[in-house]
């Protein structure tokens, strides 16, 4: 697989925080109901990959990644618990060349010109501009469509499901990354009811 394929499967990709590994089946069966089949859960909890582990063992129809990889470590663990792909908030070289060698299709983090350039010489061509509105969202993304005019990207960090449309209008924007579909309080309380309902706007979102 590769990681441009996942934009094939809808106009979102959720990224996920797991703060008990309980909510993880649920979580990811509401989403999926709702019309998301990729998801993206962080490294940000100590029950992240225990999460992971649950999805992949039950929510075998999910196409599950790790989001928030930041070493080869955490790589390798996201390959274990059966994730079949990994997004990082930045780039190294060394990162991405492990990833490829352990054949876990990675979705490398960028926000710099010279980011995307070090992303390039690796062969990464798919990229999440992140966090994309911190550092210019719609407006940067115009800005490197010209010297980077091969490269797709999947702005993730400040994207919502009202400025989604907007991003997804860009020539070089294939897919965005989404918190809103996740809240906290939601899950807290298990209304995975609220989660598929938020999934299927999401789903619905077309190119403005």
């Amino acid at each position: 697989m590769s990681t441009l394929d996942l934009a094939n499967h809808g106009p979102v990709i959720p990224v996920i925080v797991i703060n008990r590994v309980e909510d993880a089946v649920p979580m990811a069966e509401a989403l999926l109901e709702g019309g998301i089949k990729v998801l993206e859960v962080t490294l940000r909890t100590s029950c992240a990959l225990a999460g992971m582990e649950q999805i992949a063992k039950h929510v075998p129809d999910a196409i599950l990644g790790s989001g928030t990889v930041r070493n080869l470590k955490d790589a390798q663990a996201s390959k274990d618990a059966g994730c079949q792909f990994a997004v990082s908030p930045g780039y190294t070289s060394e990162l991405g060349q492990y990833a490829r060698k352990i054949g876990l299709p990675l979705l490398p983090g960028v926000s710099t010109g010279s980011e995307i350039m070090m992303a390039n010489a690796d062969d990464y061509y798919f990229l999440k501009l992140f966090p994309a509105v911190a550092v210019g969202g719609i407006n940067l993304l115009k800005g490197f469509a010209g010297p980077f005019g091969d490269v797709k990207f999947c702005p993730t960090g400040g994207v919502t499901v009202e400025s989604a449309p907007q991003f997804l209008a860009l020539p070089n924007v294939v897919v965005c990354g989404g918190t809103w579909l996740t809240p906290a309080d939601a899950v807290a309380r298990g209304d995975w009811a609220h989660i598929t309902k938020l999934a299927k706007e999401a789903s619905a979102i077309k190119a403005a």
